[in-house]
């Protein structure tokens, strides 16, 4: 009933039967008119709070937000656009409306009540020694690393942790960096910023080779699930660029991504945990809880971390309260128990947009590993631009492969979609599926 509910209040915004700034009724008096129990009506306004179509405030009750500008549906010619997106399947964010309110606020009220005072003032540079206790042994566990608290940097975000790395790698005297030939461009972006030239990667059936080529400084990789093209670094391959940053001296840059959402089977280790000496990892609460937190964190080979340290400045940067809280998150238990939630919520995503291409698009077939919280769809061939103008006027926010590939990269995949199936929360998934598959068949 809850999702019922939803879903026509969602219509009626939609056809513009209910106005923009237009005020709803109570859920005491909805239930009433409706014959619901009132925690039913009130859960079902705040998913639609959270997904945007209404706001409620104190004093002024629960209304239509002003920023949802809506057109008969009917009335909508095929060629117009349908003006904001109405489902967003970019990849590379969690669904927010599952972020755990009521357990994160347990746990701040828990070390607000129990935090020394001291534990309010510039603090370590490094971060909490409380987040990066309860990581060293979060890391071991989850992800088979070997890592002690001291090298352990908190950082406010992967794009963060890259700056401090780009200006440590430019002060050692690196030039070159090898990266994925498929790949976000910010992270090129931050490490130009630095001084350092940026070079592809091979990429063949297999994945990534991501042995660099001679002359090369570090190496970034996704290897868990790589981004965007979701293949996973396989493990003669993990074993090689090992090889090589030891043989070199070379710096190997571990982008965790996705790393605790494997679906298949149990995830594979950190790379990390083969080679502490030479490899860099770099994780994040971004995908796991919110990107808002802008908790990140890097695991760094001992006879980095002081210069890293340097690099980040002699303030903690990262909120103090916030990483507080995520280190008695960890030793609680809650964010084990949180992860696999998400587990089990995306796996049930990806297996449904699955079983959706088999019934309605069995041309376009699912590329990489059954992991994460995207999949990349392959297409017939000439077919990714015009995907992609169908999905915007359908209101369907989705990128193509070719968003992803390097400028210098000489290695290029044929055309495919990377549909993110993190953000729509549980009731609006299945609408965003059914729209996708619209466009798809």
């Amino acid at each position: 009933m809850r999702r019922a509910l939803a879903a026509a209040v969602r219509e009626a915004v939609r056809s513009g039967r209910l106005a923009p700034g237009t005020r709803l009724p109570s859920s005491r008096e909805l239930a009433a008119d409706l014959g619901l129990s009132r925690n039913t009506v009130a859960d079902a306004y705040g998913d639609l709070v959270a997904e945007g179509w209404l706001t409620a405030r104190r004093g002024s009750g629960t209304l239509v937000a002003d920023r949802m500008i809506i057109r008969p549906i009917l009335a909508r010619s095929a060629a117009e656009p349908s003006g904001d997106p109405c489902y967003d399947l970019i990849p590379g964010n969690p669904d927010l409306t599952a972020f755990p309110r009521a357990a994160w606020l347990k746990a701040t009220r828990r070390v607000l009540a129990a935090a020394h005072d001291d534990a309010f003032g510039y603090g370590d540079p490094r971060g909490r020694p409380e987040l990066r206790a309860a990581l060293a042994g979060h890391l071991a566990r989850a992800r088979g690393m070997h890592v002690s608290p001291e090298h352990i940097l908190i950082c406010a975000g992967v794009s963060h942790g890259l700056r401090i790395l780009g200006e440590v790698l430019a002060g050692r005297g690196a030039r070159r960096v090898a990266v994925e030939s498929y790949g976000p461009d910010r992270y090129c972006g931050l490490l130009a910023a630095a001084g350092l030239e940026t070079l592809p990667l091979p990429l063949d059936t297999y994945g990534t080779d991501p042995v660099p080529p001679v002359g090369t400084d570090a190496v970034l990789l996704t290897p868990a699930h790589q981004f965007p093209v979701g293949t996973a670094l396989q493990r003669d391959r993990r074993t090689a660029v090992v090889d090589w940053a030891r043989r070199t001296g070379g710096l190997v840059m571990e982008d965790d991504y996705d790393g605790e959402f494997r679906f298949d089977h149990q995830s594979v280790g950190a790379l990390q945990g083969l080679a502490p000496d030479c490899v860099v990892y770099l994780g994040t609460a971004d995908n796991t809880l919110a990107p808002g937190l802008r908790l990140a964190w890097m695991a760094l080979p001992p006879a980095l971390a002081e210069e890293a340290v340097a690099a980040k400045g002699r303030i903690d940067s990262c909120g103090v309260l916030s990483q507080l809280t995520m280190a008695e998150f960890i030793t609680s238990g809650a964010y084990s128990r949180h992860v696999r939630a998400a587990r089990r919520r995306y796996r049930d995503r990806r297996d449904s947009l699955v079983t959706a291409l088999a019934q309605h698009a069995p041309k376009v077939h699912v590329i990489g590993t059954a992991a994460g919280l995207h999949t990349v769809l392959g297409l017939p061939p000439g077919t990714e631009q015009p995907v992609l103008q169908a999905a915007a006027r359908q209101g369907l926010k989705v990128a193509g492969l070719s968003r992803y590939r390097h400028a210098r990269s000489l290695n290029a995949m044929a055309d495919a979609l990377v549909v993110g199936y993190g953000v729509p929360s549980d009731a609006v998934w299945p609408q965003a599926l059914s729209a996708l598959m619209r466009i798809l068949s």
